[in-house]
């Protein structure tokens, strides 16, 4: 009979978070295992009994830094229309790459100091075309409620959005502040396309 295996001895949340800052901040080719390991107060063969090699607890912190910073995408595709939306997300963007006491921008783009073609460089791209399409079938939506004009394209749209996002993350790892970053935001939206009610009223 199989003995059962002994429990962890660190939480895994805690060590995960301690990844995420690691990986932040010195993205993933410059993040050695060692200095991983160190910063999630544990042993080498600790982290690849829970986690796997490298590239593992990449997808693992990856995952992790997703559901603690970027709850700000949900509650923006919530929003009752698509400007509303748009907004939403460009100021919580904002807001989450200037975070007091983390590492200015965003991991999902700091982070992508790895060779293109890699699978961590995969991971990544496919994360930001997830939210993408997030946002392109909520303007697929907003098109067919009338709330945004029928020749518009929602999934140039949604590319806008990220684009944007990815730039604020630059932004903010080069020192902007958060108030240039809104205003940033507010600039953007002005481009943004109205209602076809609100177009009418302005011709």
């Amino acid at each position: 009979m199989a003995r059962p295996g002994r429990p962890r001895a660190f939480d895994t949340d805690e060590a995960l978070d301690a990844a995420v800052e690691v990986f932040w901040r010195r993205g993933f080719t410059n993040a050695g295992l060692t200095e991983l390991a160190a910063a999630m107060g544990v042993n080498k063969p600790s982290v690849y009994g829970a986690f796997g090699d490298k590239a593992q607890l990449f997808q693992a912190a990856l995952r992790r830094y997703v559901e603690r910073n970027m709850g700000y995408v949900t509650e923006a595709l919530q929003k009752p229309t698509a400007l509303e939306c748009a907004r939403a997300f460009l100021i919580g963007n904002a807001h989450a790459v200037t975070m007091p006491g983390r590492p200015a921008g965003c991991l999902s783009v700091q982070a992508v100091a790895t060779p293109e073609g890699s699978n961590e460089y995969s991971v990544l791209a496919r994360n930001r075309a997830a939210i993408q399409e997030r946002f392109a079938d909520r303007f697929r939506r907003a098109i067919d409620e009338g709330d945004l004009p029928p020749d518009e394209d929602p999934g140039e749209l949604a590319a806008f959005l990220i684009t944007l996002s990815s730039g604020f993350a630059v932004r903010a790892a080069d020192g902007t502040t958060r108030e240039a970053l809104l205003a940033l935001a507010d600039r953007a939206m002005a481009t943004f396309p109205a209602p076809p009610s609100e177009e009418n009223n302005r011709d």
